[in-house]
């Protein structure tokens, strides 16, 4: 069976490659530049503004991971419209989508994403097409605590920073748990609509710095810092442009009283699949 997998050399693609393969199924890495694929994976070159490439790609594919990368508005609206036609015309047997931490199962809520958003085009035009769709839905990464602005301090001084109050809870997952929950979503086309990633209850501060503490066998303690300290820690390492935005997604968050996901449609009641605990998600990351 085979899986055509975006971003297939990135954060969110190649931890799908690798549980793809570790099933016995046949990933192929649908990216723009197939030099960038190691050699034991099989490649497709796209580029997602391509309708032809996109075709070539999907078509006769039992599942499609997708999701959007960043960029400037226009360029992503281009990415959508070229995505959807190649499904319409190619028809794969499956579509899984996810949100890379959007929001869109949450109505009424400041976060959810707006009707006219690039990603909620995307899953309303690829769920119109009739093909079997499911959209994975997590909300904020852990790997974002590996940043070494982050990680260093927790590991060096025991001190865990994060723009969040200590008390926040958060359904964190990690790419790893996301992959468990695509794959799953890729072999049973039974289930779709919206399935939403991440810890129940969610996890505060003080949760995660106690999963550090275990792995890293020694005290660490949560400290809360405000979105304008954490762009002081980032622009140097991804530039003001970067960094602005993400200074703006946690001021979001801290207007809110939480960012955690819903039981009923969560992966755990749809699936059976919970995500790792955070000192297992270090040690199979050899941290």
């Amino acid at each position: 069976m085979t899986y055509i997998v975006h971003g297939a050399t990135g954060a969110q693609g190649a931890p799908v490659v690798a549980a793809l393969r570790a099933a016995g199924k046949r990933p192929v890495a649908a990216v723009r530049t197939t030099a960038n694929v190691p050699a034991d994976i099989e490649s497709a070159a796209v580029d997602l503004a391509d309708v032809h490439s996109l075709v070539a790609a999907y078509t006769g594919a039992d599942g499609v991971f997708i999701h959007l990368p960043m960029g400037a508005p226009d360029q992503v609206a281009a990415y959508v419209d070229a995505i959807t036609a190649a499904v319409e015309k190619a028809r794969p047997a499956r579509v899984v989508i996810s949100t890379s931490g959007g929001v869109v199962d949450q109505p009424g809520s400041p976060l959810q994403a707006p009707d006219d958003a690039p990603l909620t085009t995307l899953i309303r035009r690829i769920t119109d097409t009739g093909i079997p769709t499911a959209v994975v839905a997590p909300r904020l990464y852990l790997e974002n605590l590996l940043m070494p602005v982050i990680e260093g301090p927790a590991r060096q001084d025991g001190v865990l920073r994060y723009p969040l109050p200590e008390a926040f809870p958060v359904s964190w997952s990690s790419h790893l748990d996301v992959a468990d929950v695509v794959v799953r979503l890729l072999e049973d086309p039974a289930v779709t609509g919206t399935v939403a990633i991440g810890h129940l209850p969610g996890l505060t501060g003080p949760d995660l710095a106690a999963g550090f503490a275990e792995r890293l066998g020694r005290d660490v303690t949560f400290e809360a810092i405000t979105p304008e300290a954490l762009g002081v820690l980032i622009t140097p390492l991804f530039g003001a442009d970067a960094s602005a935005p993400v200074v703006g997604l946690y001021k979001a968050l801290n207007a809110q009283a939480g960012n955690t996901i819903s039981r009923g449609n969560s992966a755990q009641e749809l699936l059976g699949l919970a995500p790792r605990p955070i000192s297992r998600w270090l040690g199979e990351l050899g941290i």
